[in-house]
């Protein structure tokens, strides 16, 4: 009992082509862009939190990207895992907590609404000092004074950069630190986690 061969051949025919809008790969835009990565922003907001001090640009804070944010949050994760805590779950799960109450605290205070994905967006961007925090704690143990120290400073920094990159991108003028306090919660369970 044999097989049979099965030729077949994929033949599109014009109606195909009309209907996708489509001639050739060459029509199509590049799939970074058809994903909405944008390299440029990614590294504007990552100086903005890397330089609170800095003016902010509000134009890069409308779209709601979530490429930066997944990677700090990975590079959080695999920071604790090299120091022997798997806390990936408790990350995800205390940041989508975190991301939905302070949209709505945000909505609240704010004339202009504002998107869960912006607030995704902008919380994941800050969370860049955290990284550098669990990357300490590979190397240092961050039980004593020197680990609270730098804990509070890693708060602070992700708080400050928070809370100004919400204030430019919301026009909240003297709010930053109604802001700043709820963002100061949430970086410190992280800083808990990164601890302890």
């Amino acid at each position: 009992m044999g097989f049979r061969e099965y030729r077949g051949s994929r033949q599109h025919t014009h109606a195909h082509f009309v209907l996708t809008g489509h001639t050739s790969f060459e029509d199509e835009p590049p799939l970074l862009e058809e994903l909405g990565i944008n390299f440029d922003h990614i590294t504007q907001k990552t100086m903005t939190v890397l330089n609170p001090t800095k003016e902010t640009d509000a134009s890069i804070l409308g779209d709601g990207d979530l490429a930066g944010p997944l990677v700090f949050c990975l590079m959080f994760g695999s920071c604790l895992l090299l120091g022997g805590k798997v806390h990936f779950g408790y990350i995800y799960g205390i940041g989508g907590i975190g991301c939905v109450s302070l949209w709505c605290l945000l909505n609240m205070m704010s004339l202009t609404g504002v998107s869960v994905w912006t607030v995704a967006s902008i919380l994941g961007y800050c969370l860049l000092p955290m990284v550098f925090l669990s990357g300490a704690s590979i190397i240092l143990s961050l039980q004593g004074v020197l680990g609270q120290i730098l804990a509070t400073l890693s708060v602070g920094w992700c708080s400050l950069s928070a809370s100004k990159l919400f204030v430019s991108a919301l026009a909240m003028h003297d709010q930053q630190l109604l802001v700043a306090y709820p963002c100061a919660l949430l970086y410190g369970v992280f800083a808990l986690l990164t601890i302890f």
